[in-house]
């Protein structure tokens, strides 16, 4: 391809790009476009959905603050037009933790992959859900490590084929849901960014919700998807359709994602219950023990 082409392409990128996300510049830096991610890749589509819900939640826009750690969703919180740090792998719950004891009125949000959130980052990830840290966890699963070359982690199917699973992939994945409901989490829901209007709305949940938040997305990847019978990324979004079940009373126990086509894709909110934050005990106990040393 010429420099030439290269440039045209460019600009219908940037120009379509620019189309797509109007209405939502006051939260999309829409002159950092074209963004990285790949023709076929669902983090487009989700980094509109988040930017809605960042509009939709009342929460004024300086209030919210995105941490994302290595690969292709660190990318993400960059293009919002929030504070947004990007951290080591692995590392970004614990430092959105840093960020809210720092500053309660903060609004926090960690957007990862898979692989930096349950993988890399996955014991921060359970301790912070044990202690129930008011803070909210998008995780958006493709099921690969993509930035780095399609190498297979906590969440790839059992079967998959990857660059270190070329004969197929012998490990179980963790259930997301399931292991965010045995860790503390207190908000869980799984959607996928065909389910636009349903994601959008568990974004508004998460923000509204006082508590450790996670939502998962499971996104399709062109990287997965051409090593795994998804040639294309029609593939991919007949695969979502055909598959998923919207079950919000779904037994966690049972919504492990499978390759076997017989095998429903259960998504929905599946959990949500109020129970006093982390920052919120602390608080009580600061206050407790000013008063008890007050009248010392």
């Amino acid at each position: 391809m010429s420099s030439s082409d290269r440039f045209r392409l460019r600009e219908f990128a940037v120009t379509s790009l620019t189309k797509y996300y109007e209405g939502l510049e006051q939260v999309i830096r829409t002159d950092r476009m074209p963004h990285i991610f790949c023709p076929g890749c669902g983090l487009g589509i989700i980094l509109k959905g988040l930017a809605e819900a960042i509009l939709k939640s009342g929460i004024p826009i300086n209030r919210h603050v995105g941490v994302s750690g290595i690969g292709c969703t660190g990318r993400l919180p960059g293009y919002l037009r929030i504070d947004a740090y990007h951290v080591t792998h692995g590392r970004a719950v614990a430092f959105a933790v840093g960020l809210k004891l720092a500053n309660p009125e903060l609004e926090v949000t960690v957007v990862g992959g898979d692989g930096d959130i349950v993988t890399i980052g996955g014991n921060h990830f359970i301790h912070a859900a044990r202690r129930n840290h008011d803070i909210n966890v998008i995780i958006v699963n493709n099921f690969i490590y993509g930035m780095t070359g399609g190498q297979y982690g906590a969440t790839t199917p059992t079967g998959s084929y990857t660059t270190t699973s070329p004969y197929g992939h012998v490990e179980y994945p963790f259930n997301i849901p399931l292991l965010a409901y045995a860790s503390g989490a207190t908000f869980i829901a799984r959607w996928t960014p065909i389910h636009y209007a349903q994601m959008v709305d568990a974004f508004l949940q998460m923000f509204e919700h006082k508590g450790f938040a996670v939502v998962e997305i499971i996104a399709p990847c062109v990287l997965y998807g051409e090593r795994n019978r998804f040639p294309s990324y029609t593939d991919m979004v007949k695969y979502f359709r055909d598959r998923c079940v919207i079950d919000h009373e779904a037994d966690l126990r049972k919504i492990g994602i499978s390759l076997d086509p017989k095998e429903p894709l259960v998504i929905g909110n599946f959990y949500k219950v109020r129970r006093k934050t982390y920052e919120e005990l602390y608080k009580e106990l600061i206050e407790r023990v000013s008063k008890e040393g007050a009248k010392e």
